[in-house]
This record gives C-alpha cells, structure tokens and sequence, in this order.
C-alpha cells in the first residue's frame, strides 16, 4: 500500500497516477492528550488505518497525482536517524574531494557512528529545498529510508525487519563546513521525505533497490542499496543500541558516490525501484 499525505494534511491512498482522499480512515487513531505519546500516531496505529482504509476508499474522491502538494509522509518522528559514508565509493569520493571533507580525515561508519537530523528539517517533496546558506556548497544526498513501525531497543538484526512499516525516499541535504555533522544537516528542509510510504510488505528486498538521482536532468547518482557497507538489518541493530527506536522514526540509510551541489531554480528528481519518483525543488530564501 501507497500512502501519501498531501495538501492540508490529507491521508491519500495511492493507486497509479491518482490519489484517493481516505483521510477518513484517520478517525482509527485514538484520540490523545497531553503529553502525547512517543512516535508518530498514523504510523503506530498503521494496522488500523490500512483495515479502516480498505473500505473508506470504496467512491473516495479521486485525484491526479499532478494536482496535489506532497508533503512528508511521516508527520511526526521523535528522531530522524542518518548514516554518513554507507557506500565505498561515497567513503572514496569524500576522501579525496576537499570541499567534501574540508580538511578532515574522513572514516568509516563504525568508526563515526549514527547521527542525528532535527525533526524540523522535515519536508515533503513539493515544499522543496530552501539553502540555508546560498553562498557555501550545499550537496544533494540521495537515500532510501526506512520508517520504524514498532518500538524497540537493542534489536538483533535477525528481528529488525520486524520492526519496519514502510520505506521512502530521502534526501539528505547538507551545507558542507567545519561544523558537527548533524549541525550541517538540520537546517530547515534539509531531510525530505517521499513521495509516499510504501508499506514493507510491498518491498521484498530493501537491500536491492536501484535509484537515481538527478538535477536538472543531469544524472548525478545512480546506484543499488545492496552497495549498503550497513545494510538496513545492520543500521537498525547498530541503531537500536544506543536508541529505543519508536514509531515513526525515520533511517536514512546514507548516499552513494556523485553527491554534488544545487543552488535556487534548480529541479532535483529521485526514483527508486518499488517507491516511485518524486521531484524536488530548490527555492530561494
């Protein structure tokens, strides 16, 4: 199942190049109060909206694809979880490109560990991209992502696939600089997230999905997540113990080789095998 959230903060069900408004399903998920519980509700109450969807989209109103603004599937994540260097040929690039590693050593993964992107750098492909600071470098990273349905800690990877809802495709912008990792990737619509969430049963291996990136029409990245040096079972293992992972959160598994800059006007574009194909502008500020 394709579920996207669209416009004023409609529930849509995807189905070819339209939308069905199923934003009535939403009325599964308890009502709360505060404080709120962790996580993101339409995630961890997903089992209950996907049944309630199956019959709210009988003549549900359909809309073109084309027609609608796209917003972040995901709502409400307590943490957005990135990888950095997860590619050989990323670690390779990055090595050898100065304006990549500013002068820095650059190591491996387990070297680094995770890092964390502030919840408010989140977006939805047609809010687009905005640079923070349009006179530095700022790089596409393009990635799939995979959303967290339910909670754990100190995950064995054997498990992991357990706790998956659904997958996505992120865009892991940052400004290159001197600073800490997350502190460069967190500024505002700096972590996009699209163009929907297919629900894990529809993707029978995570860790074999081509994609591509391009700007402008210009192929930038291309590439398999089976190039993963930590596949999606090794991330949420690694993940999980240091996190309580909860409903909701968001992996980003981390980018292959040819990230590169974009600047305002520019048009970015994502596919991936099993997910779809957003496309992703950079505003001014």
């Amino acid at each position: 199942m394709k579920l996207c959230r669209f416009d004023d903060d409609k529930l849509g069900l995807v189905r070819g190049e339209e939308v069905l408004d199923v934003t009535a399903a939403l009325d599964a998920i308890p009502a709360v109060r505060w404080p709120l519980p962790q996580g993101d509700p339409l995630i961890a109450h997903l089992d209950a909206v996907r049944a309630r969807i199956e019959a709210v989209a009988v003549g549900a109103e359909a809309r073109p694809l084309a027609e609608i603004a796209l917003k972040s599937p995901v709502a409400n994540p307590s943490k957005i979880i990135g990888a950095p260097v997860n590619y050989q040929k990323h670690l390779d690039e990055a090595q050898a490109d100065r304006e990549i590693n500013v002068g820095k050593e650059i190591k491996t993964i387990d070297y680094y560990g995770l890092f964390l992107k502030a919840n408010s750098s989140l977006v939805g492909p047609s809010e687009g991209v905005t640079p923070r600071f349009p006179d530095r470098r700022n790089d596409h990273e393009c990635e799939l992502a995979a959303i967290i349905g339910r909670a754990g800690t100190r995950i064995p990877r054997e498990q992991a696939f357990a706790h998956i809802a659904a997958y996505a495709i992120g865009l892991d912008m940052t400004v290159r600089g001197s600073e800490d990792r997350s502190f460069r990737k967190s500024c505002d619509s700096y972590s996009v997230l699209g163009p929907w969430l297919v629900t894990a049963d529809e993707i029978e291996d995570p860790d074999a999905l081509d994609f591509t990136f391009w700007v402008n029409g210009e192929v930038r990245q291309q590439s398999n997540t089976r190039h993963l040096i930590f596949d999606v079972g090794g991330l949420i293992e690694y993940a999980s113990s240091f996190y309580t992972l909860l409903p909701g959160d968001v992996i980003m598994t981390g980018t292959p080789e040819g990230v590169g800059p974009v600047a305002p006007g520019d048009v970015m574009v994502a596919e991936m095998e099993g997910i779809g194909r957003m496309e992703i502008p950079v505003r001014a500020a």
